[in-house]
């Protein structure tokens, strides 16, 4: 059954970014294994051939080498461009006799992607049932969701309501372009086919487990949106919550979709829910100097740019176990890694080992930009006595695998083609997860605590974040990754 993909918003940075280039690597790899046709749909008027010039251009700025002129001219006959307004059900009516036309008599399954607006989403399922574009008498119907969906869980509950008056919950693909990274995946590969790990996996041996997706660069031109949202809303409620999930799950029944998001569902429902007198002593905010002279950032904001919040999971594998949740912008450099940190040994026999011989074990899942893991684990040292250091075994994707790491979207996209919604939220998934944010930014907004902190760009977040993981016993693993 051939595929078409209708994207809103085509004219948008995700499509010529993302989105095409995406399905132009799936195409050059050979991964599309039915007729493929892109429909873009965006109030710009534009031809056919008009919209694969610039598609051309940008996906060659993309790719960079892996794009090959050939390919895209046998590639772009397949992408149409229909204009029309999103806010307009005539526009819907005239998007479906296009389809109609452009499909013939044949089936086909339809992905509807949302690459728009967040305001636009709930308009947009609405008119597509509207119009009967959600009807499936001729193939399947999906539609896919960008982040963020909702901005607590309030609005997330509201807009499940306007999707699913129109589409079943096994037809909406609520998109987390941090799921379809490699590692992320391998974390369960990790974790289920490997007999060395899944056993000390839990509270007897894992001291604490922190989990960081740290950038570099400032908020730039999302200076409007981001004001609004503030780090908690952007990166801990979908990418920190997701990673969490996955590394403290249960190993599910079979590996499908719904047998996955049960067990993701689970760990969320047994995270501890902070209570406002809670949030002071559990989190840690700042912002980074500077941010209040961004374009589109209001004077003498306090929205946080950083956080660090402390989770715990109450159940019999991670009772007492200490997750640590931290992101930030304007940070030292670009990472985003897992790290499990195993307790330390019950006696250390050597005598006069350095701090250093002190530490756990340590087990460091490399998300991006290095993307590999590493194990830390005790050694000693030549010629040196019994002196022991600290060292690690480490694996690199691109060591030994060639080729360059697939784009999340290619993952993401292929698997909503074929109808797989492991990598995928579900509406449960979204409303728990934003029930764990809510009340910590709402004490934040309301009460104005913990206190704002300011921090250098380049830094770690604010020294403040060193000290209270410190007196906790703790200490961040402030490590960048190495890229070659």
């Amino acid at each position: 059954m051939a595929y078409t993909i209708v994207i809103f918003g085509a004219s948008g940075d995700l499509t010529s970014r993302k989105l095409v280039p995406a399905i132009y690597e799936l195409l050059r790899k050979g991964r599309l294994d039915q007729p493929t046709r892109i429909v873009g749909f965006s109030r710009t008027a534009l031809s056919h051939e008009a919209w694969r010039e610039k598609l051309a251009e940008s996906t060659l700025r993309f790719t960079g080498d892996r794009f090959d002129r050939a390919t895209w001219d046998a590639f772009a006959p397949s992408l149409f461009y229909h204009a029309g307004d999103i806010d307009r059900p005539e526009s819907f009516a005239a998007l479906g006799q296009f389809l109609d036309a452009l499909e013939g008599p044949e089936s086909a399954t339809r992905m509807y992607y949302l690459a728009t607006a967040p305001q636009f989403y709930g308009p947009a399922a609405t008119h597509l049932g509207m119009s009967g574009l959600a009807e499936q008498s001729r193939g399947p119907r999906r539609i896919v969701i960008e982040k963020p969906f909702g901005v607590d869980r309030a609005s997330a509950r509201e807009l499940n309501a306007v999707v699913h008056e129109v589409f079943s919950e096994p037809q909406v693909y609520r998109i987390d372009h941090y799921l379809g990274k490699e590692t992320v995946q391998n974390l369960l590969v990790l974790r289920f086919a490997n007999a060395i790990f899944e056993p000390i996996w839990n509270r007897n041996y894992v001291d604490h487990v922190e989990i960081t997706a740290a950038e570099a660069m400032t908020v730039g031109h999302r200076g409007g949106y981001y004001d609004a949202a503030g780090v908690l809303r952007d990166m801990f409620q979908n990418h920190l919550l997701q990673q969490l999930t996955l590394t403290a799950m249960e190993a599910p029944a079979r590996f499908e979709a719904d047998f996955i998001r049960d067990e993701k569902v689970k760990v969320l429902r047994a995270i501890r829910p902070l209570r406002p007198d809670d949030v002071a002593a559990n989190t840690v905010r700042g912002q980074y100097l500077g941010y209040r002279e961004e374009p589109g950032i209001a004077a003498g904001s306090r929205t946080a740019t950083f956080a660090a919040v402390k989770l715990l999971v109450d159940n019999w594998r991670w009772q007492g176990v200490p997750f640590y949740l931290r992101s930030g912008k304007a940070m030292s450099c670009p990472t985003t890694q897992i790290v499990i940190q195993f307790r330390q040994p019950p006696l250390m026999l050597f005598e006069g080992a350095a701090r250093t011989a002190r530490e756990g074990n340590r087990l460091v899942i490399q998300i991006q930009p290095a993307e590999g893991i590493q194990l830390h684990f005790q050694t000693k040292v030549p010629d040196a006595g019994m002196q022991v250091r600290l060292t690690d075994l480490s694996f690199r994707f691109q060591e030994k695998f060639s080729g360059a790491m697939p784009d999340a979207y290619q993952r993401l996209l292929l698997d909503v083609m074929h109808g797989d919604a492991s990598l995928f939220a579900r509406a449960d998934e979204v409303e728990l997860a934003w029930g764990i944010i809510d009340p910590i930014q709402s004490a934040w907004d309301e009460q104005d605590q913990p206190e704002l902190y300011p921090y250098e760009p380049g830094a770690w977040g604010p020294e403040e974040s060193t000290q209270w993981i410190f007196y906790q016993g703790r200490q961040w693993f402030d490590a960048c990754p190495v890229l070659h």
